[in-house]
């Protein structure tokens, strides 16, 4: 059996992915966690683009990687937190969390395993942007503008929030 190369890259970004996932939440250092973070989200990106969805990988790009995760690191670096390291996780923490860990996974599988796919026979479909733009700038029932809106005020008002509570306890200190 021979590997193509939509196979090899398929699993390079795949265990970029579940290595960085897990770097991401086992890291001490805040900074370093939110650079893992990035390299997660560029990856999944590159399965993104794989699959031939180019509009789905440049809203990860520019949303999420571009966005967001810069975001949390000017955050950190406004805060003065860089060399902050998070206390050592207690064997209950580590044992509840692998805990959950296991019990999704398996709830994941089992979900999959159990799901019937069915191949299709029809062509693939144009992408229109135009259709795709009208229907996220829409405030009708299928539109993004209004969902969006929320959550860009409720992550600012997120940051600004941890950036005064971190501001104060600078102070006290």
């Amino acid at each position: 059996m021979e590997i193509t190369v939509h196979q090899l890259m398929f699993g390079l970004f795949s265990a970029l992915i579940l290595v960085f996932s897990v770097l991401t939440v086992t890291t001490r250092r805040i900074l370093r966690a939110a650079t893992f973070l990035l390299l997660v989200l560029v990856s999944t990106a590159g399965l993104y683009f794989m699959l031939s969805y180019e509009f789905m990988a440049a809203v990860q790009l520019t949303l999420y990687a571009g966005g967001i995760v810069v975001l949390i690191i000017f955050s950190i670096l406004l805060t003065s937190h860089i060399s902050q390291k998070f206390e050592p996780v207690g064997w209950k923490k580590a044992y509840f969390s692998a805990l959950a860990a296991v019990a999704g996974a398996i709830l994941c599988i089992t979900s999959i395993l159990q799901h019937q796919f069915q191949a299709t026979t029809q062509a693939a479909q144009e992408v229109d942007m135009k259709l795709i733009g009208r229907s996220m700038l829409s405030t009708d029932r299928d539109g993004y503008v209004l969902p969006f809106e929320v959550i860009s005020i409720l992550l600012l008002a997120a940051m600004v929030g941890s950036i005064v509570v971190a501001k104060r306890k600078k102070l006290k200190e």
